[in-house]
């Protein structure tokens, strides 16, 4: 049991992030079996919230869409997009998980486009509700593989606003004060943002992994803490709920 795949460290991570009594906006894949693992461990009062509008579901199963019935399954409320970016709004949604193309050092997200943006090399879905959730929840996390391709400065969209360009930009912008990137949880490290400069931070290394690792996939240049410690791997607990019980079928975890 004690053997894991790099998906099931980054899912343990993540989950490790959610606390008790939270409420946290999550679509389908990697950021919804963090939950899960989250509520059936060390959170089991945390509200999970959908954006087609299941708020405080008890998962029987993964989903495979946000607008999954099991997304409403022994649910507070079935409601809508609008309560529920409503909720975001009203400020009343701690976390929210986000995935794209690329990210910078301030945590700016592109899922537009790479290229120019009236011929892009590729198009991709748009934001969707991804700019609301990282423009009013409080923290935003992402879970990606990490290399130079994605994690570069050289973006080309900024489809959901991280740091913008550091230390109070968010706020000239417009946005709620105190918000914005939390933790990007990499297959080589977890990273935060520096508070001074609202830089991306390296703070836990996973076993196995060097500091060159890190440098050479990474298109910036990175923050290190004062003290980075390897990330604790997933315990047994850990690793039979998810196997088991959030997903069972290896929907996720089998990826690689």
């Amino acid at each position: 049991m004690s053997e894991y795949n790099g998906m099931e460290l980054m899912i343990c991570l993540a989950s490790r992030y959610l606390q008790d009594d939270g409420t946290v906006v999550v679509g389908t894949g990697a950021p919804c079996a963090a939950a899960m693992l989250a509520q059936r461990t060390r959170a089991p009062k945390l509200m999970i919230m959908f954006e087609a509008g299941g708020v405080g579901p008890q998962l029987p199963s993964m989903p495979i869409s946000v607008g999954d019935s099991r997304t409403y399954y022994k649910g507070l409320v079935s409601t809508s997009m609008p309560e529920i970016m409503e909720t975001c709004q009203r400020g009343m949604a701690d976390y929210t998980f986000l995935g794209g193309a690329q990210i910078d050092m301030y945590g700016n997200i592109n899922s537009t486009h790479i290229g120019d943006y009236e011929r892009p090399k590729v198009r991709f879905p748009g934001s969707g509700g991804a700019n609301d959730l990282a423009s009013l929840c409080w923290k935003t996390m992402m879970i990606t593989p990490q290399d130079k391709n994605r994690f570069t400065n050289n973006i080309n969209f900024i489809t959901s606003p991280g740091y913008l360009t550091g230390k109070g930009a968010r706020e000239k912008a417009g946005l709620p004060p105190g918000g914005g990137p939390y933790k990007i949880i990499t297959n080589l490290t977890v990273m935060g943002f520096d508070e001074e400069t609202c830089r991306m931070r390296v703070e836990l290394v996973h076993p196995g992994v060097t500091r060159e690792q890190i440098i050479e996939n990474t298109g910036f240049e990175l923050l290190w803490a004062d003290e980075v410690f390897e990330s604790a791997p997933p315990s047994e607990e850990e690793l039979e709920i998810l196997r088991s019980e959030v997903d069972p079928r290896r929907y996720i975890i089998g990826r690689k």
